[in-house]
């Protein structure tokens, strides 16, 4: 039996090689088994839990659905949709806000590191986002959520929740309690300036970051550029213990080739950073570079995004007012 798949990616904009290869490739991997049942949602809701720009987030939500599709999730597989569109989301975030226990919400680390020091100044919608998080995944009966190390935390509150809920209510399984999908061979992509930070639109400097827009020379020089220690390549997973930059552009290369870490540490033990960079380059240039052509393409249609959108919302909007009518009949509405 094939897996129930949801997941979302925030449009905030100029996506890069971490969100790639951190969820994006692996859409792919997950649309292209046509034994799951997938749905890749544009999380616009969840965006403006801080401040955007009108008009920037509605380009943004396009160009997600232009990454998603440049990169080869195909629309007649998957469905694709903008969560704002579909109001079940927003309802049933309301509902199960009332399952939810402050406590609960108190505890995700995630908000701590957003919030900053100043946490009253934070806004609730930052505060409660686990929540509709949870409405996300539970409106479609998933069985699998392809998640990072940072979102880990929040599918753990979508279990509760779930589970609470049924047991409040005596549903037994009215909601699915969705299990993670973690990549194997995975090594989370940090910034180009420092390995020891995640790669990040927010990060000021472009050159921490490679965009999935780039071209063939800021790609290259980005890389050529990028922070390494003076010691030559690892000869052992040991060894990439302490070198936090060398990890990393190791762990992308591994990613992107698909081989284990251990025979990218084999193929270049010993030998100078310059030369694996090179390699890197060539082959972040030939997987990105189509995907960038594509994007460029691809905004310049902005009715067919749009067709692509509208039709996402229609048949995600069937399964998820569905479930929001079962739980009005539950909860008594």
């Amino acid at each position: 039996m094939g897996k129930k798949i949801f997941s979302g990616v925030q449009p905030t904009g100029n996506l890069h090689l971490g969100n790639y290869l951190g969820a994006i490739k692996n859409f792919v991997e997950l649309n292209n088994d046509d034994k799951n049942n997938c749905i890749f949602c544009v999380v616009d809701l969840h965006a403006i839990t801080t401040k955007q720009n009108p008009k920037e987030l509605k380009n943004n939500i396009r160009e997600t659905v232009a990454t998603f599709l440049a990169s080869g999730i195909d629309p007649k597989k998957s469905i694709i949709f903008n969560q704002s569109k579909v109001t079940a989301h927003s309802e049933a975030a309301w509902i199960l806000s009332c399952t939810a226990r402050t406590g609960w919400l108190s505890r995700m680390t995630q908000f701590k590191e957003k919030a900053g020091k100043d946490k009253e100044k934070a806004s609730v919608g930052l505060y409660s986002y686990p929540v509709l998080m949870a409405a996300d995944i539970l409106l479609y009966d998933s069985t699998h959520v392809p998640v990072g190390d940072d979102q880990k935390q929040h599918l753990e509150l979508c279990r509760d929740i779930a589970q609470k809920f049924n047991k409040d209510f005596e549903v037994d399984d009215f909601f699915k309690t969705p299990e993670p999908l973690i990549q194997r061979e995975f090594s989370r992509v940090m910034s180009l300036k420092d390995g020891t930070k995640k790669m990040s639109k927010s990060e000021l400097s472009d050159q921490s970051r490679i965009n999935l827009t780039d071209d063939i020379d800021l790609i290259t020089s980005k890389i050529k550029k990028a922070k390494t220690d003076p010691l030559p390549m690892p000869s052992s997973k040991e060894d990439l213990n302490n070198r936090p930059e060398a990890k990393n552009l190791i762990g992308i290369y591994s990613s992107l080739t698909g081989s284990s870490l251990e025979k990218c540490i084999i193929e270049f033990s010993g030998k100078n950073f310059s030369e694996f960079k090179n390699d890197l380059s060539q082959v972040l240039v030939e997987k990105l570079t189509p995907i960038s052509k594509e994007i460029k393409k691809l905004l310049s249609e902005k009715n067919y995004l749009d067709e692509i959108l509208k039709n996402g919302c229609e048949k995600a909007d069937k399964i998820a007012s569905n479930k929001v009518k079962k739980i009005h009949e539950i909860v008594g509405f």
